[in-house]
């Protein structure tokens, strides 16, 4: 059995290949745009297993060894510290560090969404590169208004964009607003088409995607923006050992540092995916306004911890309650006061 370790670049690929016994039978380095070296180099090495990393790109590659190879592993770059921190690094080295930890089993693996779940995550992305495009066209526009103390509450209203049409400012401005209004204009269209592709998304789910969807609207304060980021981010459940761990993958637990017996908390890690987190923040404070329960939760914490730490409290806690209502197919119960 031949092991290949694999470190993955925008252009290039660097490829080390060892035995079980860890030595180096071969290394080289080849173009990504080359398909067919790639495949003229694989073919005769097997039967082999192959590691990368998982990096942005690396679907590709790992969709073109898949057949030939035994097995393909993603390694969890966050977990592969050895490499990171190494003093000699170079493409070589992180190649056969990678094939020599496969060749020992020791590749610490990360998580391969499905193609669905792929699909899913791009378009509940994409959704929110266009909120933020459009919240940032219309602070463009206020600026160039405050200039002229011409900004209004309504401004993007239909009065508000009559009214931006007749205020009166420099020709330069009225040509960079008129630009601003148009994309604006722009990204509203194609997020009501992306709202609509996300309907039709939901509704070819299957059973359990489709359970999962009820159940997390029966919460308060979790509307379909939630859901869909919280479908499309956890991806698999049963991939996670524990709600501990779905809490770590939101970044929503506090690091430590111990030393000699002395342990100190830390603020919250925020590792993981950071638009779960937004998300989960932003419900929590929609929960607390409207649950007396989650209301008197959020108090008591806020009196020993502050406002800030207690949301991000409530924020970990809703995401339990969460990931026990999707594991058991039960809606959402309010809890007595």
């Amino acid at each position: 059995m031949n092991f290949v370790g694999i470190d993955l670049h925008k252009k290039t690929i660097s490829a080390c290949v060892t035995d079980q016994n860890r030595q180096v039978l071969g290394r080289t380095r080849l173009a990504c745009a080359d398909v067919k070296s790639i495949t003229l180099f694989f073919n005769p090495l097997e039967p082999f297993r192959a590691v990368m990393e998982a990096t942005a790109g690396y679907e590709w590659l790992f969709k073109l060894l898949e057949p030939l190879a035994e097995e393909v592993v993603l390694a969890h770059p966050g977990k592969l510290r050895i490499i990171a921190e190494s003093t000699r690094k170079s493409d070589r080295l992180d190649a056969q560090v990678l094939a020599e930890f496969l060749a020992l089993d020791m590749i610490p693996r990360a998580y391969r969404p499905t193609p669905r779940e792929r699909a899913h995550r791009r378009l509940v992305r994409q959704r929110v590169f266009l909120k933020n495009r459009i919240k940032g066209v219309r602070c463009k526009i206020r600026s160039i208004l405050a200039d002229y103390n011409a900004d209004r509450k309504d401004l993007f209203t239909l009065g508000g964009l009559s009214y931006l049409a007749r205020v009166k400012v420099s020709d330069s401005d009225r040509f960079v607003l008129e630009q601003l209004t148009r994309a604006w204009e722009f990204h509203i269209e194609e997020c009501a088409a992306l709202d609509q592709r996300l309907r039709e998304f939901a509704q070819s789910a299957k059973a359990k995607e489709a359970e999962a969807r009820a159940v997390l609207n029966s919460i308060p304060g979790v509307g379909p923006v939630t859901i869909e980021v919280m479908i499309s981010e956890l991806g698999t459940l049963t991939r996670f050992r524990s709600q501990k761990q779905v809490c770590a993958y939101a970044g929503l637990v506090p690091g430590q540092r111990e030393s000699a017996g002395h342990r100190r908390e830390l603020g919250i890690t925020k590792t993981g995916s950071p638009l779960l987190r937004w998300v989960l923040t932003e419900a929590a404070w929609r929960l607390v306004r409207q649950s007396r329960y989650w209301q008197t939760v959020f108090e008591n914490l806020a009196k020993r911890r502050g406002r800030k730490r207690a949301i991000i409290a409530v924020a970990r806690r809703l995401l339990c309650v969460m990931v026990s209502m999707l594991q058991s197919g039960r809606r959402y119960q309010a809890a007595r006061v």
